[in-house]
């Protein structure tokens, strides 16, 4: 059997409520050649039994059901099964925009072929409307691109590795930060939506003091290659005061380590 252009992974526990027009969405793709990797951290309300019966009409859908550590441990466990070349990350709650979705970024995957990464924009009523074009290297340490309106190539993830799961709420962030820095990993941006992102989600219900505090730090890692000099003193000097005046011994070894390019 020949290997799907795209896997769309869903991560999903109790989401009965949503998962069909989730699951709908895809199926009415104009393009076919996808399959649809339903990831169930063990659910017991009636998600698998909808996803069972939408199943039961399509083969494009596979159903795994194991306990996982969060939702980025299950995209995590998602990966190693994918078939497809071109992997997406949906929510349980979130659907693609149109019909046309999955055609549209393939055009532009056939035509641009050097791109392991493409991406556009999302629509939500938490962002009042479309979030949020374009990003480099700058715009990514203030802002996260919503991982509903990324596709990867498999291969990226031989190259960053997979999510880093104790990040609890902004490990797609902390990948974002690591593609984007890369300095062998080409991104393409598609100005169109490419799916509705439904506020009340995970990431956007809890918080992630644990990012937050590594951030700059882990920016500074990833882009040690590809960020100005300038930039990077500036950043180095400012993080490094802050952990002074706050008297954080650990965290001033690791900035130490990763001034001589040991650690992140």
């Amino acid at each position: 059997m020949t290997a799907p252009i795209f896997t769309i992974i869903i991560p999903t526990f109790n989401c009965a409520g949503t998962i069909a027009a989730c699951l709908e969405s895809i199926l009415k793709q104009t393009f076919k050649d996808f399959e649809i990797l339903l990831q169930d951290g063990g659910s017991t309300d009636e998600t698998l039994q909808v996803a069972a019966a939408i199943q039961s009409k399509d083969s494009f859908i596979h159903i795994v059901t194991e306990k996982d550590s969060g939702i980025y441990d299950a995209m995590n466990r998602a990966i190693s099964r994918a078939q497809g070349t071109w992997l997406y990350f949906l929510g349980s709650d979130d659907r693609l925009y149109d019909t046309q979705v999955l055609q549209d970024i393939y055009a532009e995957i056939i035509k641009m072929p050097q791109f392991e990464v493409v991406y556009g924009n999302v629509w939500s009523e938490r962002f009042n409307g479309t979030y949020d074009g374009a990003f480099d290297k700058n715009k990514i340490l203030q802002k996260n691109i919503s991982h509903q309106a990324i596709l990867f190539n498999k291969s990226v993830f031989a190259t960053t590795g997979l999510f880093d799961s104790t990040y609890k709420a902004q490990a797609d962030w902390d990948h974002n930060l690591k593609w984007i820095l890369s300095p062998t990993i080409k991104s393409l941006f598609v100005d169109r939506i490419i799916a509705y992102y439904a506020d009340g989600g995970f990431s956007s219900l809890n918080g992630d003091d644990t990012f937050y505090r590594d951030l700059r730090l882990n920016y500074l890692y990833y882009g040690r290659q590809t960020l100005p000099a300038e930039k990077k003193i500036f950043l180095y000097a400012y993080e490094f005061l802050k952990l002074i005046k706050r008297g954080d011994a650990p965290r001033i070894s690791r900035w130490w380590k990763l001034l001589a390019g040991k650690t992140k």
